[in-house]
């Protein structure tokens, strides 16, 4: 099936040209040559979907090709040895990586996103994270928090850890629990394990080694979709780890600070929304049926079906791109506007993909609903972007405070006040 070629998100990286010699720089040089890279597995990655999905596995092949490139320590700082990748950059890879198979591109955004905003933020004692990224950049080591739990309720509504982890006299802890959708878990290297202290309020990160004694994998990941990405629980037992693997100590307020690097989010589903409109692409422009003399792409209705997909994507391409790119230059300032638009990607973009699943099966068909068809993978795979953080509630509730806020900001100002 060919492929159409999205621009948009490559003329944000690449629009910096030489002044005097009118070349791409040094730097857009090696941007172009990693999609070039990230395009290649992506190819990759498709030919093997559906195997993937129907056998529910690992997607160890793939994870090991990104490696081989690099990837996972695209966004480690270029003090440790790795790429610094703008957030752009990076955004325009997941989004491709995800035309192949989204939960590829889901598990290893994840791993991603946590190096990007550590990197960003520093909240962590810097021999800690120096370490890390060190390893992540000649190992390939993966990183991701486990954080959800049963019946724990989601961190980002506030939620408390039943995790516990018990101070011992002679420093460090014993961490006692379960946790839930650890995204990739089979082949992590540390955990950002969120538990509470025992005998007070607190709720402190701990980085848990995957070898330590007492961790474990119970396969429990069985979805109707985002099958590979293997999020099975982690298990807890006893574990003991010194004083220096508690990172962190955090607030709800900690939990809920904007971090623009979940747009890894939307960008994962925008890359099945183009992946569905080629899917609708490649059959309209080839099915023609007994009672037409042409393809049932030049009919009206399904002319019409793809001009409204097109609008779609196009609009949450530049509402993705434009936010990321206002972070990247003005992400210091914050200002409240800035901070909502993050939330109105994620929302945005997702019922967006939604969308344009949802027409790509109408122009296939009922063919598009064979278990043997790639469009009803996506679409079960799309779904799970309404439970991905932030969460579509918080999202609108926060847009429409910040409506009233500015809006009776600018009353008062009328009147005078």
């Amino acid at each position: 099936m060919a492929k159409v070629t999205e621009d948009a998100g490559v003329r944000i990286i690449e629009g910096r040209k030489d002044a005097a010699a009118g070349k791409v720089s040094g730097e857009e040089c090696k941007l172009k040559r990693g999609l070039q890279q990230i395009d290649r597995i992506a190819e990759e990655m498709r030919a093997d979907a559906q195997e993937l999905d129907e056998q529910h596995g690992i997607p160890v092949l793939h994870v090991d090709s990104l490696r081989r490139i690099g990837y996972p320590a695209w966004n480690v700082p270029e003090e440790y040895g790795g790429q610094g990748m703008p957030l752009t950059a990076w955004l325009a890879a997941q989004e491709r990586l995800a035309q192949g198979n989204p939960s590829v591109a889901l598990g290893i955004g994840w791993h991603m996103g946590i190096v990007h905003d550590l990197a960003e933020k520093r909240p962590w004692p810097e021999p800690i994270f120096a370490d890390i990224s060190r390893r992540i950049v000649e190992e390939g080591g993966l990183i991701n928090r486990a954080a959800m739990e049963v019946g724990g309720g989601s961190p980002s509504r506030g939620g408390k850890p039943r995790t516990t982890a018990q101070p011992l006299a002679q420093g460090g802890y014993v961490v006692n629990g379960r946790k839930t959708f650890t995204t990739l878990a089979p082949l992590l290297q540390w955990f950002i394990v969120t538990a509470t202290v025992e005998g007070t309020n607190d709720v402190v990160d701990l980085i848990i080694p995957r070898e330590a004694e007492g961790v474990s994998i119970e396969w429990t990941w069985n979805m109707t979709g985002m099958r590979g990405t293997a999020s099975h629980d982690l298990l807890l037992d006893n574990v003991s780890v010194p004083e220096e693997a508690r990172v962190m100590l955090h607030s709800l307020e900690d939990v809920r600070r904007p971090n623009p690097y979940l747009l890894h989010i939307p960008a994962c589903y925008l890359g099945i929304a183009v992946a569905a409109r080629d899917e609708a692409l490649s059959f309209s422009t080839t099915y023609t049926p007994p009672s037409l003399q042409h393809p049932i792409a030049k009919t009206a209705h399904v002319e019409r079906l793809l001009g409204e997909m097109e609008v779609d994507l196009i609009a949450a391409r530049h509402l993705l791109y434009g936010v990321a790119k206002e972070w990247e230059t003005k992400g210091s300032e914050q200002p409240p506007q800035r901070l909502t638009d993050l939330v109105a990607v994620k929302t945005f973009v997702v019922q967006t993909a939604l969308t344009v699943v949802d027409k790509a099966m109408r122009i296939v068909g009922a063919h598009s609903l064979s278990m043997d068809h790639p469009l009803q993978r996506m679409y079960r795979d799309v779904r799970f972007g309404l439970h991905n953080p932030p969460m579509e509630d918080i999202a609108l509730q926060q847009l429409a405070r910040r409506a009233v806020h500015v809006w009776e900001q600018a009353k008062r100002q009328s009147n005078g006040e």
